[in-house]
Protein backbone atom coordinates (compact mmCIF):
# COMPACT_ATOMS: atom_id res chain seq x y z
CA UNK A 1 0.00 0.00 0.00
CA UNK A 2 2.64 2.55 1.05
CA UNK A 3 4.14 1.68 -2.46
CA UNK A 4 0.94 2.45 -4.52
CA UNK A 5 0.63 5.92 -2.52
CA UNK A 6 4.43 6.71 -3.06
CA UNK A 7 3.89 6.23 -7.17
CA UNK A 8 0.67 8.13 -7.13
CA UNK A 9 2.56 11.00 -5.05
CA UNK A 10 5.77 10.83 -7.74
CA UNK A 11 2.92 10.92 -10.72
CA UNK A 12 0.95 13.62 -9.30
CA UNK A 13 3.92 15.63 -8.82
CA UNK A 14 5.62 15.24 -12.13
CA UNK A 15 2.54 15.90 -13.57
CA UNK A 16 2.00 19.53 -11.77
CA UNK A 17 5.39 20.05 -13.86
CA UNK A 18 3.59 20.56 -16.94
CA UNK A 19 3.15 23.43 -18.51
CA UNK A 20 0.07 24.72 -20.09
CA UNK A 21 0.05 26.53 -23.09
CA UNK A 22 -1.55 29.88 -22.84
CA UNK A 23 -4.60 30.07 -23.91
CA UNK A 24 -5.95 26.85 -24.23
CA UNK A 25 -7.82 24.91 -21.39
CA UNK A 26 -6.68 21.70 -19.62
CA UNK A 27 -8.85 18.71 -21.33
CA UNK A 28 -7.01 15.42 -19.12
CA UNK A 29 -7.64 14.59 -15.64
CA UNK A 30 -6.30 11.63 -13.71
CA UNK A 31 -7.82 11.04 -10.52
CA UNK A 32 -7.43 8.71 -6.99
CA UNK A 33 -9.95 7.00 -5.46
CA UNK A 34 -9.54 7.81 -1.98
CA UNK A 35 -12.03 5.25 0.34
CA UNK A 36 -11.70 2.81 -2.70
CA UNK A 37 -8.02 2.37 -1.25
CA UNK A 38 -8.73 2.13 2.12
CA UNK A 39 -11.12 -0.58 1.49
CA UNK A 40 -8.03 -2.59 -0.46
CA UNK A 41 -9.27 -1.90 -3.72
CA UNK A 42 -7.43 1.31 -5.18
CA UNK A 43 -8.98 2.86 -7.69
CA UNK A 44 -7.14 5.27 -10.54
CA UNK A 45 -9.52 7.00 -13.24
CA UNK A 46 -8.75 9.34 -16.15
CA UNK A 47 -10.96 11.67 -18.04
CA UNK A 48 -10.57 13.49 -21.20
CA UNK A 49 -12.82 16.32 -21.22
CA UNK A 50 -14.69 16.30 -24.88
CA UNK A 51 -16.89 18.89 -24.39
CA UNK A 52 -17.46 21.88 -21.75
CA UNK A 53 -20.51 19.90 -20.33
CA UNK A 54 -19.49 16.34 -21.17
CA UNK A 55 -16.66 13.99 -20.50
CA UNK A 56 -15.71 9.99 -20.91
CA UNK A 57 -13.31 8.28 -18.89
CA UNK A 58 -11.68 4.74 -17.31
CA UNK A 59 -11.40 3.69 -13.84
CA UNK A 60 -9.24 0.61 -12.84
CA UNK A 61 -9.27 -0.74 -9.41
CA UNK A 62 -7.29 -3.70 -8.49
CA UNK A 63 -7.44 -5.21 -5.01
CA UNK A 64 -4.53 -5.38 -2.63
CA UNK A 65 -5.89 -7.03 -0.32
CA UNK A 66 -6.66 -11.15 0.09
CA UNK A 67 -9.83 -12.81 -1.77
CA UNK A 68 -12.64 -13.19 0.62
CA UNK A 69 -12.10 -15.90 3.02
CA UNK A 70 -15.62 -17.35 4.32
CA UNK A 71 -13.59 -19.77 6.88
CA UNK A 72 -11.69 -16.57 8.37
CA UNK A 73 -14.61 -13.77 7.12
CA UNK A 74 -11.48 -11.47 5.96
CA UNK A 75 -10.66 -9.68 2.79
CA UNK A 76 -12.93 -8.88 -0.55
CA UNK A 77 -14.25 -10.65 -3.25
CA UNK A 78 -13.72 -8.02 -5.26
CA UNK A 79 -10.34 -8.36 -7.52
CA UNK A 80 -10.08 -5.91 -10.52
CA UNK A 81 -12.94 -3.92 -12.06
CA UNK A 82 -12.31 -2.46 -15.25
CA UNK A 83 -15.33 0.49 -15.82
CA UNK A 84 -15.18 3.03 -18.73
CA UNK A 85 -17.79 5.99 -18.37
CA UNK A 86 -19.65 9.02 -19.59
CA UNK A 87 -20.10 12.25 -18.09
CA UNK A 88 -22.70 14.89 -18.77
CA UNK A 89 -22.15 18.19 -16.13
CA UNK A 90 -24.21 20.90 -15.48
CA UNK A 91 -22.68 23.28 -14.00
CA UNK A 92 -20.85 26.75 -15.06
CA UNK A 93 -17.25 25.62 -15.04
CA UNK A 94 -15.78 23.62 -18.06
CA UNK A 95 -16.70 19.95 -16.57
CA UNK A 96 -17.04 20.74 -12.91
CA UNK A 97 -20.47 20.81 -11.19
CA UNK A 98 -23.31 18.13 -10.65
CA UNK A 99 -23.25 15.64 -13.02
CA UNK A 100 -24.88 12.42 -13.94
CA UNK A 101 -22.92 9.17 -14.88
CA UNK A 102 -23.42 6.21 -17.24
CA UNK A 103 -21.01 3.36 -17.38
CA UNK A 104 -20.29 -0.38 -17.95
CA UNK A 105 -17.63 -2.99 -15.97
CA UNK A 106 -16.23 -5.68 -16.51
CA UNK A 107 -15.36 -7.24 -12.80
CA UNK A 108 -13.72 -10.26 -11.59
CA UNK A 109 -14.55 -12.05 -8.12
CA UNK A 110 -12.82 -14.80 -6.19
CA UNK A 111 -14.20 -15.86 -2.83
CA UNK A 112 -11.89 -19.16 -0.66
CA UNK A 113 -13.96 -21.84 1.13
CA UNK A 114 -17.06 -20.92 -0.19
CA UNK A 115 -20.09 -22.99 1.17
CA UNK A 116 -22.20 -24.62 -1.87
CA UNK A 117 -25.68 -24.41 -0.41
CA UNK A 118 -27.38 -27.44 -1.91
CA UNK A 119 -24.69 -29.74 -0.93
CA UNK A 120 -23.45 -28.56 2.35
CA UNK A 121 -19.46 -29.20 1.47
CA UNK A 122 -17.22 -26.30 1.09
CA UNK A 123 -16.28 -25.36 -2.99
CA UNK A 124 -12.28 -24.38 -2.31
CA UNK A 125 -11.88 -21.44 -5.01
CA UNK A 126 -14.90 -19.43 -6.97
CA UNK A 127 -13.85 -17.08 -9.70
CA UNK A 128 -15.95 -15.61 -11.41
CA UNK A 129 -15.46 -12.55 -14.52
CA UNK A 130 -18.70 -10.45 -15.56
CA UNK A 131 -20.07 -8.11 -17.44
CA UNK A 132 -22.16 -4.80 -16.31
CA UNK A 133 -23.94 -1.56 -16.66
CA UNK A 134 -24.46 1.41 -13.88
CA UNK A 135 -25.43 4.67 -12.55
CA UNK A 136 -23.96 7.37 -10.57
CA UNK A 137 -24.58 10.53 -9.60
CA UNK A 138 -21.79 13.36 -8.60
CA UNK A 139 -20.12 17.05 -7.62
CA UNK A 140 -16.82 17.58 -9.26
CA UNK A 141 -15.19 20.89 -7.72
CA UNK A 142 -12.73 22.41 -9.34
CA UNK A 143 -9.57 25.06 -8.61
CA UNK A 144 -7.80 27.74 -10.14
CA UNK A 145 -4.64 25.78 -10.43
CA UNK A 146 -6.42 23.19 -11.89
CA UNK A 147 -6.72 20.31 -8.75
CA UNK A 148 -9.76 18.90 -8.99
CA UNK A 149 -12.29 16.98 -6.13
CA UNK A 150 -14.89 14.59 -7.37
CA UNK A 151 -17.57 13.07 -4.87
CA UNK A 152 -20.29 10.58 -6.73
CA UNK A 153 -21.77 7.22 -5.03
CA UNK A 154 -24.16 4.69 -7.94
CA UNK A 155 -23.83 0.92 -8.11
CA UNK A 156 -23.97 -1.14 -11.36
CA UNK A 157 -25.53 -4.22 -11.98
CA UNK A 158 -23.53 -7.45 -13.14
CA UNK A 159 -24.86 -10.19 -15.64
CA UNK A 160 -24.11 -13.98 -15.49
CA UNK A 161 -23.11 -16.36 -13.03
CA UNK A 162 -21.17 -13.91 -10.59
CA UNK A 163 -20.47 -14.11 -6.82
CA UNK A 164 -22.05 -10.86 -5.92
CA UNK A 165 -24.06 -9.25 -8.83
CA UNK A 166 -23.07 -5.67 -8.49
CA UNK A 167 -20.29 -3.51 -8.33
CA UNK A 168 -19.94 -0.27 -6.19
CA UNK A 169 -19.35 3.57 -7.54
CA UNK A 170 -18.41 5.41 -4.46
CA UNK A 171 -15.62 7.70 -4.30
CA UNK A 172 -14.23 10.88 -3.11
CA UNK A 173 -11.32 11.67 -5.30
CA UNK A 174 -8.51 13.69 -5.68
CA UNK A 175 -6.76 14.56 -9.26
CA UNK A 176 -4.93 16.75 -11.57
CA UNK A 177 -6.14 18.39 -15.04
CA UNK A 178 -3.09 18.84 -17.48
Amino acid sequence: MKKILMAFIVFFGSMSSFAQQKGTSPQNEIKFNVPMAIYGLPEVNYERIVEDNMGVGISLSIAVDKAYNYDTDKGIPERLIFCPYYRLYFGQKQAAGFYIEGNMAVAGQKELNAPDFATGNKIPSNSTVGFGFGAAVGIKLLSKNDFTGDFYAGWGRLFGENIYNGYPRLGICIGKRF
